[in-house]
């Protein structure tokens, strides 16, 4: 790759004289000589080989390619002001990326709730998200995939703290034979129908969790499938309150 002939110094040079009216104006702006400015814009249309500044009686006016290659510029600065202050942030111990495992039967609106009060004050950290099942959450902190994880149990060598209690209940669609009985169900009711099971995303060592009493079950991979299979009739599951709301 051609390194560039530019510099990000020339470019803010140009910002300069642009934003302030004139190279006195930038002189004065940037702490430096006016023959300082005025030999850095020369050097730089001499290098990039295009006019960038035409002089409108005692003001610097853009040319029609400077005012592209301003624009252009712009973005680059920023960049580079922003690449900076990563790095800074990071020598002060800010990561630069947070890896979150998260159980799929945390109620996504909490999580978002918690990551838009972060995102002021991210500093430019990246986040990383992913959504996994009962041991599956487990399993991707001790591969140390992750940093942070919200799990349905305690993780062995983790230090943790109880967030909120999820509430899992039995639910089937409005047409479904279950609701015909007329009364206060049981677990016999249940075992006799068709139940979708959400699967533990775990490879290691997968758990059976919550009540499996049902003959006949449908295994599917995520919460929102088993949701899907529920509304159209086929069985009852248990999911998330939050969800059936």
């Amino acid at each position: 790759m051609k390194a560039p002939r530019v510099t990000l110094d020339q470019w803010r040079t140009l910002q300069a004289v642009v934003d302030h009216g004139g190279f006195a104006q930038a002189a004065e702006a940037l702490h430096r000589s006016q023959s300082s400015v005025s030999y850095t814009v020369a050097r730089m249309q001499e290098q990039l080989g295009v006019p960038l500044l035409r002089i409108d009686g005692r003001k610097a006016v853009l040319t029609e390619a400077g005012s592209v290659l301003l624009r252009r510029s712009r973005h680059l600065v920023k960049q580079a002001s922003q690449l900076e202050d990563l790095a800074h942030h990071m020598e002060q111990g800010w990561e630069a990326e947070v890896r979150l495992v998260v159980d799929a039967a945390y109620p996504s609106a909490r999580l978002v709730r918690a990551l838009a009060a972060f995102m002021p004050q991210s500093r430019g950290c990246r986040v990383r998200l992913r959504e996994e099942v009962l041991s599956g959450v487990e399993e991707v902190m001790h591969e140390g995939i992750a940093d942070l994880a919200i799990s349905s149990y305690s993780i062995g060598g983790y230090l943790g703290a109880e967030l909120s209690a999820v509430e899992f209940v039995a639910v089937a669609h409005p047409e479904h034979s279950l609701h015909r009985l007329g009364r206060e169900l049981t677990f016999q009711d249940l075992e006799s129908q068709l139940q979708v099971v959400i699967r533990d995303s775990g490879r290691a060592q997968p758990r059976d969790v919550g009540w499996l009493g049902a003959e006949q079950r449908w295994t599917v991979g995520s919460l929102g499938t088993a949701a899907t299979f529920v509304s159209s009739g086929l069985g009852f599951a248990w999911l998330p309150r939050h969800m059936i709301r």
